[in-house]
């Protein structure tokens, strides 16, 4: 398999294949799985951008609520437990052991990460989303002192995975990892850990485990606090900066397919334009939450 960057216009920062292919790279010895990475060509003339080369691992993509009901009831239980046993691996794992400690720096992460999010959502915004800069100064306001430092995947969600036998068979896409608190993985899975029936705040593609017969967010949630010990009474500080990064993000790609910039295709814009605002709102509804706090 070739990884690459998207074609047109990428964010600052964004699609870094070096260092996606070091990370992965250090990872394969580990207990928490990857693809097996065979080498990096930063040669642009050979396919006009930087690419790594995978091995291939057998195992399917849940896409959607559609696949995932695919797999038998039991096996998307246990997929559930899975989930977090594997995020709990990857946060065990001390950085200068396994050779990215210089992979960023380890505290203030949160504030790190609302710096270079604010800035890409006004460097890509379309229109004026009041919510966003509300949840933002909320999340400076409120931002909890970070406990430790881990590699942090920035993506971690069923739909990046490889699956096989109700098992994790590789995580995939590691361009947003850094070094941090970990906490804002738990937080991000679990925004993306829809029960059936739950409207995604995206307005996107129904997430895998609305298919049902997962383990709820609370199964997850005391899974994760029982095996690392963590305090995760205040996980809806970072369900809040996850949905807020979410925002721009989106509104990011939504502005490069207006642009032209992510070719030519039928591509139903609209889910698009309502994503940020929604996502945005959730965000300002989930900090709330901390009121008093």
């Amino acid at each position: 398999m070739l990884r690459r960057p998207p074609l047109g216009h990428v964010l600052e920062s964004a699609h870094d294949m070096g260092r996606e292919h070091k990370i992965v790279s250090a990872l394969g010895p580990t207990d928490v799985p990857v693809a097996p990475v065979f080498g990096l060509c930063t040669d642009v003339s050979v396919n006009d951008a930087p690419f790594y080369v995978m091995g291939f691992v057998e195992g399917v993509v849940l896409h959607g609520a559609i696949v995932a009901a695919t797999l038998p009831e039991e096996d998307r239980w246990q997929l559930g437990l899975d989930t977090v046993d594997v995020l709990v691996r990857l946060h065990r794992l001390v950085p200068d052991e396994v050779g990215l400690g210089d992979l960023g720096r380890k505290e203030g992460y949160v504030a790190r990460q609302l710096r270079r999010w604010s800035k890409q959502w006004a460097n890509s915004k379309m229109r004026e989303v009041p919510e966003m800069e509300q949840t933002h100064r909320l999340l400076e306001e409120r931002m909890p002192e970070q406990i430790g430092a881990s590699i942090v995947h920035g993506d971690y969600r069923l739909g990046n995975f490889l699956v096989r036998d109700a098992r994790i068979a590789a995580v995939l896409d590691w361009e947003l990892c850094t070094l941090g608190d970990p906490l804002a993985d738990v937080g991000y899975l679990l925004n993306n850990w829809a029960a059936p029936g739950e409207d995604p705040p995206s307005g996107t593609d129904v997430t895998p485990s609305a298919a049902g017969g997962f383990p709820g967010r609370d199964e997850l949630t005391e899974r994760y606090a029982a095996a690392t010990g963590r305090d995760l009474s205040g996980i809806a500080y970072y369900r809040a900066f996850s949905y807020w990064r979410s925002a721009a993000i989106i509104e990011g790609v939504y502005a490069r397919y207006v642009k032209g910039a992510m070719g030519s295709g039928d591509v139903d814009l609209t889910r698009f334009e309502e994503s940020s605002p929604r996502l945005a709102k959730t965000a300002l509804e989930q900090i709330e939450t901390l009121r008093g706090a």
